[in-house]
């Protein structure tokens, strides 16, 4: 039996951090620049992880950083300031955690998986 994926993506001034995770624990951890080089190349990764995992809509909770002053010129989602409506991933916008971490090699997730946490509840 598939166990159910939560999906946190935080999007920052410098870059764009995914984190999957499952009972288990984590099934993914990504950190990818800010502006992809096709309007549609993050929705595509997203609905790529539902296909993979099989139980559509994958949740994800979208959390943006307060010092992103650039949101709305963003090309995360293309010429959109929201995703694209998708079958296979559901999107759900959530306030970060307000506390600092540091970073170290792929970088701490301790802020996504507190995103996700919340989005459960």
């Amino acid at each position: 039996m598939f166990q159910a994926w939560r999906c946190t993506l935080r999007a920052t001034r410098h870059a764009t951090r995914l984190l999957v995770t499952a009972e288990q624990g984590d099934v993914l951890k990504a950190w990818i620049e800010p502006r992809p080089a096709h309007p549609r190349a993050l929705l595509t990764l997203l609905e790529g992880l539902s296909l993979w995992r099989g139980q559509p809509p994958l949740p994800v909770a979208l959390s943006v950083d307060d010092d992103c002053p650039r949101w709305p010129d963003s090309t995360l989602f293309g010429d959109e300031l929201w995703p694209a409506e998708s079958p296979l991933v559901q999107f759900d916008l959530v306030s970060r955690a307000h506390r600092r971490v540091r970073l170290k090699g792929l970088g701490d997730v301790r802020l996504e998986r507190d995103a996700a946490s919340r989005r459960r509840t």
